[in-house]
This record gives structure tokens, sequence and C-alpha cells, in this order.
């Protein structure tokens, strides 16, 4: 399961920069300019939401499960 967190986490990252820059170089490229192509920014942004929550998920269970292993321990 650790891989699969690792794997998605890094999946977000790389989906949020790959569609930034795709964007910019379309608004850039384009004639219309940014007129269409700035709202697909948010794409963007929720790639980056998705990879700074999962990044805080994967620290929270950690403490948690570390937690368990400990209380597990001082109960025996």
């Amino acid at each position: 399961m650790q891989l699969y967190n690792k794997i998605m986490l890094y999946f977000w990252l790389f989906v949020g920069i790959l569609v930034f820059i795709v964007v910019t170089y379309m608004g850039f490229t384009e004639k219309s300019g940014f007129k269409i192509w700035a709202y697909y920014y948010l794409f963007s942004g929720l790639a980056f939401l998705m990879f700074f929550v999962r990044r805080w998920m994967i620290k929270r269970m950690e403490k948690h499960l570390k937690f368990l292993a400990e209380k597990e321990a001082s109960q025996e």
C-alpha cells in the first residue's frame, strides 16, 4: 500500500506540472491567448491540491501507525 501511495503522490505532482506547462504553452502559441486557456489552470491547481492533500494524509497515517505500534508495545 505504501508503494501505491508513493506512486499516486508523484503522479499528481507530475500531472500538475504537465498541465501547467501545456496550458502555458498553449496560451502563448494560440491566437486567442490566455482568454480561453486561463481556465485550464484550475486543473493544474486541483492536481497540486491532490498532491499536497495526499502528502499530508500519508504523513498523518504514518504518525497514526507509529502511535498504534507504541500503544501495542506498552500494553505488552
